[in-house]
């Protein structure tokens, strides 16, 4: 044997990557390949076999699978941004829920915070109107007092609906009062409260002779009313000024739809 190849061999004996354990890091063995080869032939024989079988529904979901995966991994700007104000509403409503619990730094104010809500609950001011409904003996006090009666029945029934279809909860666990179970003001979207306060101030502002400081107090009764419900944490901020928009749409709805005196006549005579 020449001296070179027996140079050459004794070169490959000493070298250390030529060892099995390290031949196997570079590459790989030929019973792995083997098995991967067996593994890859018997899957494209079943899919080869399964494919007249499948429904074409079923291949078409599977193919737009890693399409949805991808829409997941890399959101719209849309999405982004939707994300982002809601973070942002939930960390404002924590940070002013300030009578959230007795323990919180205005708990001490919770209970003068709540009686600012109560004045604008539904169930008094449905009370208190058809007590001035009876005793009113004008026609045009009955026709105000009347077109009141469904600007806040409208209110309850149409805030509650929504309500319904959101499901949203506060920003804390509150669990709601007994006057809002019985006005149906249990979740958060749209807050009821500021709604109703909304609505009732733009419909006295528009049928009732004020002075200025009253209009401006009534003004501030609206806003104190919404705030207060953000700040015992049963509403968000953006569930408040969405009851803010609502409760003026509601008042725009009752004024194309106002009832004349003569069909309040009719339905007082009824009732």
């Amino acid at each position: 044997m020449p001296a070179s190849q027996v140079r050459s061999r004794a070169r490959e004996r000493s070298n250390v990557l030529n060892r099995a354990e390290f031949l196997s890091l570079n590459q790989p063995l030929k019973g792995n390949q083997e098995s991967r080869s067996s593994l890859r032939k018997q899957s494209s024989q079943a899919a080869a076999a399964g494919a007249p079988s499948g429904n074409p529904k079923e291949r078409r979901q599977s193919q737009q699978l890693p399409e949805e995966d991808c829409m997941q991994l890399n959101p719209s700007f849309k999405g982004i941004a939707f994300n982002s104000l809601l973070a942002i509403d939930i960390c404002m409503s924590k940070r002013l829920g300030v009578c959230a619990s007795t323990a919180s730094s205005w708990g001490g104010a919770r209970s003068m915070v709540n009686l600012l809500g109560i004045t604008g609950h539904g169930i008094p001011w449905v009370a208190g109107t058809l007590i001035c409904l009876v005793k009113s003996s004008t026609l045009a006090g009955q026709e105000v007092l009347m077109n009141l009666l469904l600007a806040l029945l409208l209110d309850i029934v149409s805030v509650a609906g929504l309500q319904k279809l959101a499901k949203r909860k506060g920003p804390f666990d509150v669990s709601p009062g007994l006057l809002d179970y019985l006005t149906m003001d249990t979740y958060a979207f749209p807050a009821g409260h500021a709604s109703r306060a909304a609505m009732l101030s733009k419909f006295f502002l528009n049928h009732l002779v004020l002075a200025i400081p009253l209009r401006i107090l009534l003004v501030l009764w609206a806003f104190c009313v919404g705030f207060s419900r953000v700040m015992i944490g049963r509403h968000h901020v953006t569930d408040v000024l969405s009851g803010f928009v609502f409760g003026y749409l509601q008042f725009r709805l009752v004024e194309l739809i106002w009832m004349s005196s003569n069909t309040c006549q009719m339905l007082i005579s009824i009732w």
